[in-house]
């Protein structure tokens, strides 16, 4: 099974287009995760650039994201949006959608309901349609999103494991019966390490992580296996450490403690040599 390394656009909003590009094609990324704004002309520069790129290198990942604002609408008024923004994103012809899908005080039904919309868009148009596990969304929890897989066999996931430790503020010790039921349906990874008290610690090569990262290396290990015995070709995985907040800062400053491109680089040079299908 080939894993490719997808280069994550946040972070990097300063750049133009075919710069960013260039800079992804030049650290040896196989591809890009965008969130691409819904119109202007750094969009129209991005796919115009990377249709170029495809033409010289189909292999090349092109993964657009679907988050919409967290405004304060109702479930219907949600779901139009998500649903347009779903059908622009499929008319870029990405390889797939990372969807932010649903909300963590949403129904059981009205979540539901939004994961259809999402399935129907799907199936019209052939491009698949990812959920990604995440603070805030249907996919906040472990445990709580077992009900939807169970309704959903067929769900497809982004396993952004960090979000499951900080709702739980633990590593999930006590919580592998259900990521044994979870790591099944996640077919792209957010190689990003979190900690019980946030999404993202300071730099994963720190000695003071040096656990953290093997119980995500572990779990990554086992999502790729279950991928690896059901068959499939290609595995896609984003180094996502993000800029801040995400990355803790100096305090009275803004500045980082760290430097985001340079661990998202390392991060994926480590994993090619320690993670092997």
């Amino acid at each position: 099974m080939k894993i490719k390394y997808a280069c994550p656009f946040w972070g990097q909003e300063h750049l133009e287009a075919t710069a960013f590009v260039a800079k992804v094609i030049d650290a040896e990324f196989d591809g890009i995760e965008i969130n691409l704004p819904a119109e202007g002309s750094f969009t129209n520069q991005f796919l115009k650039t990377i249709e170029n790129i495809r033409s010289m290198n189909p292999e090349f990942v092109f993964i657009a994201q679907a988050i919409v604002s967290p405004v304060n609408n109702k479930v219907d008024e949600y779901r139009s949006s998500m649903e347009r923004r779903l059908q622009q994103l499929v008319s870029f012809q990405p390889d797939f959608i990372n969807a932010h899908t649903g909300k963590d005080h949403y129904s059981f039904d009205d979540n539901c309901r939004i994961i259809e919309t999402c399935m129907n868009i799907s199936a019209k148009s052939g491009i698949s349609i990812l959920h990604e596990t995440h603070r805030g969304r249907f996919s906040f929890h472990a445990t709580t999103l077992i009900p939807y897989l169970e309704k959903f066999p067929e769900l497809k996931l982004v396993g952004d494991l960090s979000h499951f430790c900080v709702v739980s503020e633990s590593l999930l010790q006590d919580q592998e019966t259900f990521l044994q039921k979870i790591f099944p349906h996640i077919l792209h990874l957010h190689a990003r390490i979190g900690h019980e008290q946030s999404p993202q610690v300071s730099d994963p090569f720190a000695p003071e992580w040096k656990g953290h990262l093997k119980i995500f290396l572990d779990w990554w290990k086992e999502i790729i296996l279950c991928n690896h015995q059901q068959g499939n070709e290609t595995f896609t995985i984003c180094p996502e450490f993000g800029p801040t907040p995400y990355m803790p800062a100096i305090s009275s400053s803004e500045k980082p403690i760290a430097y985001q491109w340079k661990i998202n680089s390392a991060m994926k040079n480590y994993l090619r040599e320690n993670l092997t299908p």
